[in-house]
C-alpha cells in the first residue's frame, strides 16, 4: 500500500486528483499510518485519527459499519492498549459506527467501557436518524450508488456531552473540544497543543466544504468559516481531517484552512447582498460565482459538494423555500405542467426529441428538464425514457461531484431499465 505521506505531498501538488483516477477525499481506502510518535491516522471513507497516550488510547471519530471490522484490526496491529477514550466529530454514520469492536473487546478482556465524548446534539441527531430512516436510506441510495443500502436505527450514544468547549485531560495531556456549526449543527473540532495536532473532522475534507448537500439538512457556511479561521490560529503542525489525507506543516495548514474560509466567506458575501436587493434565487444562482483560483486549489475542488448548491443553501438558511418566482408559491402539480407542455410541443415524445437535440448541442441543462418532462407526461413510453436515461447520463458524464454525478446516475439507471423492459 502506497505511503500515506506520499500521496498526501501528491496531493498537495495537485497530482492525485479524483479527475485523473486519484484519491478520491470520499471515497479511499488508504489503511492507516504513524504519522507523528504515537499518532496513527487510518484514511478511509470516514477516517479516523488514533494517539496512544499514558492511559491508553484515544480516538477522534471511529469509521463506518462496513469496515469497522478491518478497521479495528489496523489499529491493533499499531497498538494493543486499552482503548479509553472516544472524540466524535459529529453524528454521521460515517464517524460514528467504529465503536461495536472496540466495545465487545472492553467486554471480552475484563476492561472498563470505552467513554464517548461528543457535542449535545449528537444524540438529538441519532432520534432524527430513526425516525427517517426510509428517507436517509434512498437518499444514500441515490448520492452513493449503493441500491441495497439500509439506514441503520440503532447508535452507540455517547457517555459524555458538552455544549461550546470542553478539556480533556488523557494520560497528562489535554484534549481540546471546541463546538462550532459547519457541515452539521454538533461539529467538534479537537486540538492537542503539546502535540500540535488539529482534527477538524468535516469541516475540512480536502474538497469543496460539503456545505449545500442537496439532499440532506441545513448547513451552515458563515459559521463554518469562522471556525475555520479559528483553527487556522492555533499553530497546529498535524492537521488530520475527517475526509482526505493529513496535512503536515503549519504554513501549509493555515493556507488550506484560511482558502477554503476565503471561499466561503466569498459564496455568504456575495450571496446576501443579492438577497438584500429584493433578487430572486434563481437570478442568485446564476449571479453568484466562486473565486476560480480558490476552486483550482487541489484542496478546494467540488468533487463533492458544489458551490452552486452552498447558494441554495444559504437561501434556505436565511430566506426559507419560496424562491421569488410566483408562480411556484402554489404551483400546479408537476404531472399537470408536464402534459400541458407535452400537449403544446406536439406529444411527449416531441419533447424528448428536442431534448435530444439540445442534449447533442451541449445545452445538458434544459435538455434535462425537457427529457423529465416527457418522462413524467408518458411514463410508460420506452422511446421517451431511452432519450431521458441519454440524457442523464451524459450529464453525469460531465458533472465532477459525488452529489450531481449520484442524482443523474440514479436517473440514467432508472430509465435505461424501463427503456429494456
Amino acid at each position: 500500500m502506497a505511503d500515506l505521506l506520499e500521496i498526501a505531498e501528491q496531493m498537495w501538488a495537485g497530482e492525485g486528483s479524483s479527475e485523473v483516477g486519484g484519491h478520491h477525499p470520499v471515497g479511499h481506502d488508504l489503511g492507516l499510518a504513524e504519522v507523528a510518535p504515537r499518532t496513527a491516522f487510518n484514511a478511509t471513507f470516514g477516517n479516523i485519527s488514533a494517539f496512544a497516550t499514558d492511559e491508553g488510547l484515544l480516538l477522534v471519530d471511529t469509521g463506518n459499519q462496513i469496515v469497522a471490522a478491518s478497521n479495528h484490526a489496523r489499529i491493533r496491529e499499531w497498538n494493543r492498549d486499552r482503548l479509553g477514550t472516544v472524540v466524535y466529530t459529529h453524528g454521521h454514520i460515517d464517524h460514528v459506527f467504529g465503536m461495536a469492536p472496540f466495545d465487545e473487546e472492553a467486554v471480552t478482556n475484563g476492561w472498563a467501557p470505552p467513554k464517548v465524548v461528543a457535542h449535545e446534539l449528537v444524540s438529538a441527531r441519532f432520534e432524527r436518524y430513526v425516525i427517517t430512516a426510509g428517507y436517509n436510506g434512498i437518499i444514500n441510495q441515490r448520492q452513493f450508488q449503493l441500491p441495497q443500502f439500509q439506514w441503520p436505527t440503532q447508535y452507540r450514544q455517547p457517555d459524555e456531552v458538552y455544549r461550546d468547549h470542553h478539556t480533556l485531560e488523557v494520560g497528562g495531556e489535554r484534549w481540546e473540544l471546541h463546538h462550532d456549526k459547519g457541515e452539521t449543527d454538533d461539529a467538534t473540532w479537537v486540538f492537542n497543543p503539546g502535540r500540535k495536532v488539529l482534527c477538524t473532522g468535516d469541516l475540512f475534507i480536502w474538497a469543496s466544504p460539503n456545505c449545500g448537500n442537496p439532499q440532506k439538512v441545513q448547513r451552515y457556511p458563515r459559521e463554518w468559516a469562522v471556525a475555520l479561521r479559528k483553527m487556522a490560529a492555533l499553530g497546529a503542525e498535524i492537521l488530520l481531517p475527517g475526509h482526505g489525507l493529513p496535512i503536515l506543516g503549519n504554513d501549509r495548514i493555515n493556507q488550506a484552512l484560511s482558502d477554503t474560509a476565503e471561499l466561503l466567506e466569498s459564496l455568504v458575501d456575495q450571496t446576501l447582498v443579492l438577497m438584500n436587493e429584493g433578487a430572486r434565487l434563481d437570478d442568485i444562482v446564476q449571479a453568484v460565482q466562486p473565486p476560480p483560483h480558490l476552486l483550482d486549489k487541489p484542496y478546494l475542488r467540488p468533487v463533492y459538494d458544489e458551490p452552486e448548491f452552498v447558494v441554495r443553501n444559504l437561501w434556505r438558511l436565511y430566506g426559507g423555500w419560496y424562491d421569488g418566482n410566483p408562480a411556484r408559491l402554489k404551483p400546479p402539480a408537476d404531472l399537470a405542467i408536464a402534459t400541458e407542455m407535452a400537449a403544446l410541443a406536439g406529444g411527449a415524445s416531441r419533447l424528448a426529441e428536442r431534448a435530444s437535440e439540445l442534449a447533442a448541442a451541449g445545452d445538458l441543462r434544459l435538455a434535462g428538464h425537457l427529457a423529465e418532462l416527457a418522462a413524467q407526461a408518458a411514463p410508460e413510453d420506452v422511446g421517451v425514457h431511452r432519450v431521458r436515461a441519454d440524457v442523464f447520463g451524459l450529464r453525469a458524464a460531465e458533472e465532477r461531484s459525488t452529489m450531481s454525478k449520484g442524482v443523474f446516475s440514479w436517473i440514467e439507471r432508472e430509465s435505461r431499465a424501463k427503456a429494456e423492459g
